[in-house]
């Protein structure tokens, strides 16, 4: 527990200039951010203060050896105006299991959970109330120690910033399944929420959506084989009754919103497979008609349906189902964040 978190507040707030009605995602920000400095062998005290740009020098090793993970998170409020996170302990393990892959110091636990429960009541006015929307929230480490060489930083920020944001995504989205590129290896970083992932997805969904696709299907790295991930969610696929989505690795994101989708598609007794899943059985049970739904799951999106994909120059549709169970899981899980249903499994964290 942290005691005093110095608080130094802006002298003119942003907030009057935001239109809450007409949020783009993560486009928008509060505020007031959190920095929080590891130097001399140490993480520091952090602090609260107004958001501004970050000053740099130009050998800072983020620039060069990519030292640098995240996570991603929302705050809702409820009718009450009360303030709510969603298994934020779990992002904050996170974070450290992605920084130790990076060889990055892990952080202490009450400098992520006090810090950005400070920050969210300092800035409670940003969380906005409208259906469907959000405050989000990214906590950050990146390596901000000087020098060319080759080798891990002396010196890094932990960051809090935050958005009040709209949807993701809107409506169902064309993926195209990968046959070239990967998005992760065995013995690599697909596990950890490192910025190179992200950067390394960019050009091959480019590609898919020169072609007329909004994401990309990624497939395991040595014979593009197995379904992993879904651009940058993990993902569900039902066949017949059953819910189908691939286990944890070296190359597939432990995802806090998957791990729910399971727990929570279980206690409503949906059968659930964690296992491997080809794209040849993906491929064929939409051609005998027994392919019901595909979506991915993620933290902005929740849930975000797929319409249609395409592998090997065919596209196959989805059926179109009146009722589904993607918008049965988000509406339960969407529910439980923002305090309008029971919370039986202890996620909804109280700020």
């Amino acid at each position: 527990m942290i005691n005093d978190i110095e608080i130094i507040k802006t002298k003119s707030s942003k907030i009057n200039e935001v239109d809450f009605d007409d949020l783009k995602f993560g486009s928008v920000f509060s505020d007031h951010m959190l920095v929080c400095d590891y130097k001399d062998g140490k993480w520091h005290a952090p602090k609260i203060m107004p958001y501004q740009p970050l000053t740099l020098d130009p050998s800072a090793k983020i620039f060069h050896y990519g030292q640098s993970v995240f996570e991603g998170m929302k705050a809702y409020k409820d009718a009450d105006e009360n303030v709510w996170l969603f298994r934020p302990e779990d992002n904050c393990n996170r974070l450290n299991i992605s920084s130790k892959r990076l060889s990055i110091p892990e952080l202490p636990k009450a400098y992520f959970m006090d810090g950005l429960i400070t920050l969210l009541k300092l800035d409670k006015d940003w969380i906005p109330t409208n259906e469907g929307s959000s405050l989000y929230i990214r906590p950050f480490v990146f390596a901000s120690g000087q020098g060319f060489h080759a080798s891990p930083a002396d010196e890094y920020k932990f960051i809090i910033c935050t958005a009040p944001s709209g949807s993701y995504f809107s409506g169902e989205v064309k993926v195209l399944i990968e046959e070239k590129y990967s998005r992760s290896a065995n013995g690599g970083v697909g596990f950890a929420k490192a910025g190179g992932n992200y950067a390394g997805q960019f050009y091959p969904t480019q590609l898919a959506k020169a072609k007329g696709y909004q994401q990309v299907i990624w497939t395991d790295d040595h014979k593009h084989e197995y379904i992993e991930e879904a651009g940058a969610m993990n993902i569900f696929i039902r066949i017949n009754d059953t819910l189908i989505t691939g286990p944890t690795s070296d190359r597939i994101l432990d995802g806090i919103t998957r791990k729910s989708i399971i727990e929570l598609a279980e206690s409503e007794n949906i059968p659930v497979e964690v296992r491997k899943i080809t794209v040849t059985e993906v491929v064929d049970a939409a051609k005998n008609g027994s392919l019901k739904e595909m979506f991915g799951a993620g933290t902005a999106a929740v849930v975000s349906p797929i319409s249609a994909f395409g592998y090997k120059g065919t596209d196959y549709d989805l059926p179109k189902l009146e009722s589904t169970y993607a918008d049965f899981l988000k509406k339960r899980i969407t529910d439980i964040q923002t305090n309008k249903a029971e919370d039986p499994f202890g996620w909804r964290y109280k700020v």
